[in-house]
């Protein structure tokens, strides 16, 4: 299938791209178009104007501000696995950008539209939870920012309003003792995973989410405590019951599955 019939236009500054889209009730922003061009292909999606602000300076900006990362919405996967921002060539986002599905698809994708878009599988989501990212986002009524974890709120859901943009991500620089974890399982390589984990320990700070869900990450809090504590690989029965708490609904074999996902994000971060 083909779109339905569209206006396109390209607006020269995140103000006038707000200002067309609350005149046009339903207009949709355009950056990467990864998920929105099959969404319009499938006709899924059928908006009357498409605003592109994949080239708007503002949010193809990244900087560090003081001990944060300042990451605009329409950087791409690439611009972050190839260390175009402040994150560098190494560690946890970098790596992450290199396991996005292929290339092609991390050449135009971005941050931004990746969190926007919200699928449960996808890796900014679960990565960026895990990170304790927040988002900067901005309307006609002014400015906010939200944790990422609170700005899921399920598959496809987020918490953005009517005319309202996400701008930049923002994470705080971890420490040089900083440890991490990711793993994901795929059929196919460069497909969603269908179970996926994150671990960040930094400091007296350790988070644990799992991926790849019905609805959105979720955080495993009470192993991240453990692992904290005693920084080491707790049994698979500790782990298991840990992922049962966390995500009741999935059967027994799937829950095997998550285990081995966990279990081995876990021994990433020991093992740095």
């Amino acid at each position: 299938m083909k779109p339905a019939a569209f206006d396109y236009v390209r607006p020269d500054c995140i103000d006038d791209a707000l200002k067309i889209v609350r005149q046009n009730g339903d207009a949709k922003f355009i950056a990467g178009g990864q998920s929105l061009g099959p969404m319009l292909n499938l006709r899924l999606a059928r908006p009357s104007l498409l605003v592109d602000i994949s080239r708007l300076p503002e949010l193809r900006h990244a900087e560090q501000r003081s001990a944060n990362w300042i990451i605009g919405a329409a950087i791409t996967h690439a611009d972050i696995e190839d260390g175009r921002t402040p994150a560098g060539k190494s560690g946890m986002l970098p790596e992450i950008a290199r396991q996005i599905a292929y290339r092609a698809i991390r050449n135009r994708g971005t941050i931004g539209g990746s969190l926007a878009h919200a699928d449960a599988a996808a890796d900014w989501p679960l990565a960026l939870s895990t990170c304790g990212a927040s988002v900067h986002l901005k309307s006609a009524a002014g400015t906010r920012t939200l944790a990422v974890s609170d700005f899921l709120q399920s598959s496809f859901t987020t918490a953005l309003g009517d005319g309202e943009m996400l701008t930049a991500v923002e994470i705080t620089v971890p420490s040089q003792t900083a440890r991490w974890g990711y793993y994901k399982l795929c059929r196919k390589a460069g497909e969603f995973p269908i179970a996926s984990a994150a671990i960040v320990a930094d400091g007296d700070q350790c988070r644990i989410f799992l991926g790849a869900l019905s609805d959105r990450p979720r955080p495993m809090a009470g192993l991240a405590g453990e692992i904290g504590r005693s920084r080491r690989l707790p049994a698979s029965s500790t782990i298991a019951s840990a992922v049962g708490e966390a995500a009741p609904e999935i059967d027994h074999v799937d829950r095997r599955i998550f285990v081995a996902c966990v279990a081995r994000a876990i021994s990433q971060a020991l093992d740095q």
